[in-house]
C-alpha cells in the first residue's frame, strides 16, 4: 500500500520537489499557507517553465480557520486590440496557438499573487516579499536541473514553439531541448523576480516592469497594451458549492470550469452508491463527465458576461434530472467539440492554524504562446486560444473579455471537519481527475497518497491527444477495461503505468482534533509533499 506523508502543524504539495520545499521553508518561518503558496508559486514558475509561469494566469481557493471561504480569480482579459476583425483580416478562422497573435490576453498570475498577499497580511501574515520570492530568484539565477517531465515533452507535429521570439535562447540549450538534469538558469526571469521583490508586484502592471513588458509586447506584435496592463486588477469572487452526502464540495465559478467539476461529483453521488473501481462506477463517471460538459459548454464564459446562475445547474433537482437521463451499462453519444489541450500546475498549502490553500497556475499549453519577452525573460501565455471567432459563440473574442479556463482548484469540508485541499493539470481533465481523487478517499475509502497513486481514466481529448475515446492506464483491471467496452465506450489503453495526460494530482487532508496533516503529489510528476 502506497505511504502517505504525514505532518503535525502544515504541509504542501506541488509538482516540483523545490517548490513544495519553498512552501515548506516558508511554513518553518511562521508563514501562513497563503504566504507559502506564494513562495511556491514562484518557484514553480522558474522549475517547471513548461507548465506555468508568471507570463500566464491563476486560480485561488482559500478557506479560513473559521470557515470563510474566498475565490480569487487572477486571470487576464483580451487585450484592447484583440478584435476579430483584426484576426479575420490576417486571414485567421481560429485564433494562432503560437507566436504574438495567440498571445491575446493580459497575464494575470501576479495579480494572483498581489491579492494573495493582501489577504495573507489580514490573516496575519508578516513575511517580506524578498523572502517569499528568494528562493525562485536563487534558482533563476543560479540554474537548476531540467525536470523530467519538461524532457518528456515533445512538440506537436508541424508546432512553431522552437521557433517563436527569444523562445531558443531561453529553454533551449545548445540549439536542442534539454535532457533531463541539464543545467539551465534564467537570469532574464530572476532579475524580475528580484526588481519585483524590491519595487513591490504592483510593479508587474504599473511599474517598471509593466512598461518593459507593454513595450516588448508591442514590439513582438501582441493585441496587448500597456494601458490593458495598468488597469488589471485580480478579483475576489463567492466560490461554487455542492452539497454531498459526506460534505461539501467547492471550486471557482466561471470563467473556469469548476461548475463542472462539481456537478461531476453531485451526479456520481446520485448514481450510486457503487462498487469501488467497478464498470459501473466507472461508467458513472465518464458519463457524468458528458452531462457537465454539456452544460459547461453552454454556460461557462466571462463572469461579468454570464446568462445564467451557475448555481442553478448545482441545484438538488437539477441534478437529480440530468442523473436519471444516465443509462446504466450503455454510452450515450457525446457531440464532438475542439476541446482544449491544458497544462499547468496545481499545489496546496494547508498551515498550524488550519487556513487552506489551493492553487493553480498555468501558461495554458507548454511554455504558452512560445513568445518570450527578452528583456523580462517571461514566456507569455496563450490562453487567449480559447476564444472563438464567431461573434454568436458562447466565448467570441472581444477586448476586455475573459476567456473561458479549464483551471479550477477545488475544496471540500467533510462533515467529520476533515479539510481537503485538491486538484489537478489536465486541461479538460482536471475535473475527471479530482472526482476521481475526491470519491476515491471521501467515499471510498483508499488512504490520501493511495487515491492519487491510483490509476486514472480520462473522457475525451487532451495533451495533445486528437481522439474522442476513453484513455486508461496500464494498470486499469482488464476486465473493468472489457466491460466498459461492452457498454460501449471506445477505450483507448495508453501503453503505460503513469502518464502525465492523465494529470499531475495532489491532496492535502488536515484532520480535526490533532490538526496533523496527510499530503502527497502525484508519481506521475517531480514533485512530492513536505512540511512541519
Amino acid at each position: 500500500m502506497t505511504e502517505t506523508p504525514v505532518f503535525p502543524r502544515a504541509a504542501c504539495a506541488a509538482p516540483h520537489s523545490l517548490a513544495a520545499e519553498s512552501g515548506r521553508a516558508v511554513l518553518a518561518e511562521g508563514g501562513n499557507a497563503l504566504e507559502a503558496m506564494l513562495a511556491m508559486a514562484a518557484t514553480i514558475a522558474v522549475v517547471y517553465p513548461h507548465m506555468n509561469g508568471i507570463g500566464g494566469d491563476g486560480f485561488w481557493l482559500v478557506r479560513e480557520p473559521g470557515g470563510r471561504l474566498h475565490a480569487i480569480e487572477a486571470c487576464g482579459p483580451a487585450g484592447a486590440q484583440a478584435t476579430i476583425r483584426r484576426y479575420r483580416d490576417k486571414g485567421h478562422d481560429v485564433i494562432p496557438s503560437r507566436g504574438a497573435d495567440a498571445a491575446v490576453t493580459v497575464a494575470g498570475a501576479v495579480g494572483g499573487w498581489i491579492a494573495a498577499q493582501q489577504l495573507a497580511g489580514a490573516l496575519g501574515g508578516r513575511l517580506p516579499l524578498s523572502l517569499l520570492l528568494g528562493e525562485a530568484i536563487r534558482y533563476a539565477r543560479d540554474g537548476v536541473a531540467v525536470s523530467a517531465s519538461e524532457a518528456r515533452y515533445v512538440p506537436k507535429k508541424l508546432d512553431t514553439l522552437y521557433d517563436q521570439p527569444g523562445f531558443a535562447q531561453t529553454f533551449l540549450i545548445d540549439g536542442k531541448p534539454p535532457q533531463a538534469g541539464a543545467h539551465r538558469a534564467l537570469p532574464a526571469l530572476g532579475a524580475t523576480l528580484d526588481h519585483l521583490a524590491r519595487a513591490g508586484l504592483d510593479d508587474f502592471y504599473r511599474g517598471d516592469v509593466g512598461r518593459e513588458i507593454a513595450a516588448e509586447l508591442a514590439r513582438a506584435g501582441s493585441p496587448v497594451t500597456r494601458a490593458d496592463l495598468e488597469g488589471y486588477r485580480a478579483v475576489r469572487r463567492a466560490p461554487l458549492a455542492v452539497r454531498l452526502a459526506g460534505g461539501t464540495a467547492y471550486n471557482c465559478p466561471p470563467p473556469t470550469q469548476g461548475l463542472a467539476a462539481l456537478m461531476i461529483l453531485g451526479l456520481i453521488e446520485r448514481l450510486g452508491p457503487l462498487p469501488p473501481e467497478s464498470p459501473a462506477s466507472c461508467h458513472a463517471l465518464i458519463e457524468a463527465t458528458k452531462r457537465a460538459f454539456r452544460v459547461r459548454d453552454a454556460v461557462v464564459t466571462d463572469f461579468d458576461r454570464l446568462r445564467h446562475d451557475p448555481a442553478t445547474f448545482l441545484a438538488p433537482d437539477f441534478l437529480a434530472r440530468e442523473a436519471a437521463a444516465i443509462r446504466p451499462e450503455r454510452a450515450a453519444a457525446y457531440p464532438l467539440r475542439p476541446l482544449g489541450d491544458g497544462d499547468t500546475v496545481w499545489m496546496g498549502a494547508i498551515d498550524a492554524d488550519g487556513l487552506a490553500v489551493s492553487y493553480i497556475q498555468s501558461v495554458y499549453w507548454e511554455f504558452g504562446s512560445g513568445v518570450v519577452l527578452p528583456a523580462t525573460g517571461i514566456a507569455w501565455q496563450n490562453r487567449g486560444t480559447s476564444f472563438s471567432l464567431d461573434e454568436k459563440a458562447v466565448n467570441p473574442l472581444e477586448p476586455g473579455r475573459k476567456p473561458f479556463h479549464t483551471l479550477n482548484p477545488a475544496l471540500a469540508v467533510l462533515d467529520d471537519g476533515r479539510v481537503l485541499s485538491y486538484g489537478s493539470m489536465g486541461g479538460d481533465g482536471q475535473p475527471q481527475f479530482q472526482a476521481q481523487v475526491f470519491t476515491r478517499y471521501a467515499i471510498d475509502g483508499m488512504g490520501v497518497a493511495e487515491a492519487v497513486d491510483a490509476p486514472r481514466l480520462l473522457f475525451g481529448r487532451t495533451w495533445g491527444a486528437e481522439s474522442m475515446t476513453v484513455k486508461v492506464e496500464d494498470r486499469f483491471d482488464p476486465a473493468c477495461i472489457a466491460a466498459l467496452r461492452r457498454y460501449g465506450h471506445e477505450i483507448e489503453e495508453l501503453g503505460g503505468a503513469y502518464i502525465d495526460s492523465l494529470g499531475h494530482a495532489g491532496l492535502l487532508v488536515r484532520h480535526p482534533g490533532n490538526g496533523r496533516i496527510e499530503a502527497t503529489h502525484d508519481p506521475r510528476s517531480d514533485g512530492g509533499a513536505a512540511g512541519v
